[in-house]
């Protein structure tokens, strides 16, 4: 029986929310093999296993439980941000040689950053907010920001994974204290133009018969955003199918499918769009999208009739052959 590690935790605001995550994957895990969580924090990598907590070692996801040593023959990284979405963990695990159904280290570390990945994608022919790359907090003046992106726009860390530090701003007196809330979470900001429209999501995994694309879900925020209180605190509602047109939703899933091609994605991903007069912006692409009970693409799943257990069963045999 494969032993399967679901490595979790990590050092993001969302430490939390990857833990639930992790717990939702581990109770709907095929029977077949043999899961345990390995929770990461910056001082250990502790395995969580038989009702003990053991020390790992990362070198080969080891540990010993008395006279037991116990051995992962792949992992399951579900870490949401630093060291797991950004594709720390999975490029030390191809280093190591220790087999994963995540999207590879290059893939993960350019779909987190949302800048990069976003001018990637836009020369591919994918539509993209207008934005503005900061590295400081007076790169721009208040007014070059304005006159390049009007009002409002959005102010987000672009090389954090968390739905911390992100603002709509609707005023220039607004616009410093965004920025300053978002270099707080990470070491680059994006800022990017208002875009006015319905908010969707795309679910898109690989599978032996190709990319499959999960119904679409739509997102009213109760706030004037999807920002962590809308997403985890029930301040949203979450619409699946998402009450969009046959031709909209379709366009949604194709070009949720190319953009998994062109970033040579693996496993799932959650791709997030914002629908303006019948054409999808991508607003972000999510390598480890939440994955609790209340998360959207479990939601997408039970729409569509899957099974936990069986959609993770589909992605471990095509991933892995296990």
């Amino acid at each position: 029986m494969k032993k399967f590690a679901i490595i979790c935790g990590g050092y993001s605001s969302e430490f939390e929310i990857s833990l639930k995550s992790a717990d939702t994957i581990l109770n709907n895990f095929p029977q077949e093999y043999e899961p345990f969580l390995v929770e990461v924090t910056r001082e250990s990598w502790t395995a969580v296993y038989n009702g003990g907590r053991y020390a790992v070692n990362p070198w080969d996801l080891s540990f010993k439980t008395g006279s037991e040593e116990i051995k992962a023959d792949a992992a399951i990284i579900y870490i949401h941000g630093n060291p797991g979405e950004n594709g720390k963990i999975q490029a030390f695990l191809e280093m190591r040689n220790i087999p994963f159904v995540n999207s590879g280290g290059l893939a993960s570390h350019l779909s987190f950053d949302k800048w990069y990945c976003n001018q990637f994608l836009r020369n591919f022919g994918i539509k993209v907010a207008k934005s503005l790359f900061l590295r400081s907090v007076n790169q721009f003046t208040d007014q070059q920001i304005i006159d390049e992106l009007g009002l409002p726009c959005f102010v987000k860390p672009s090389d954090s994974g968390s739905s911390f530090g992100i603002s709509k701003v609707n005023t220039m007196d607004a616009l410093r204290p965004a920025l300053e809330k978002a270099f707080a979470e990470g070491k680059s900001v994006v800022i990017e133009s208002f875009l006015k429209g319905t908010e969707v999501t795309c679910g898109v995994y690989g599978t032996s018969t190709g990319i499959k694309a999960l119904p679409l879900t739509e997102i009213v925020s109760d706030n004037e955003f999807f920002d962590y209180e809308a997403k985890y605190l029930g301040q949203s509602k979450e619409i699946t199918p998402a009450r969009v047109s046959g031709t909209i939703k379709e366009t949604v899933q194709e070009v949720s499918k190319e953009i998994y091609q062109l970033l040579n994605l693996h496993s799932i991903a959650r791709i997030d769009f914002m629908v303006v007069d019948g054409i999808p912006y991508v607003i972000e692409v999510n390598t480890t999208p939440g994955f609790s009970p209340a998360s959207l693409v479990p939601q997408m799943l039970a729409y569509e009739g899957i099974k936990i257990r069986d959609f993770w069963r589909e992605i471990i045999k095509f991933e892995l052959n296990y």
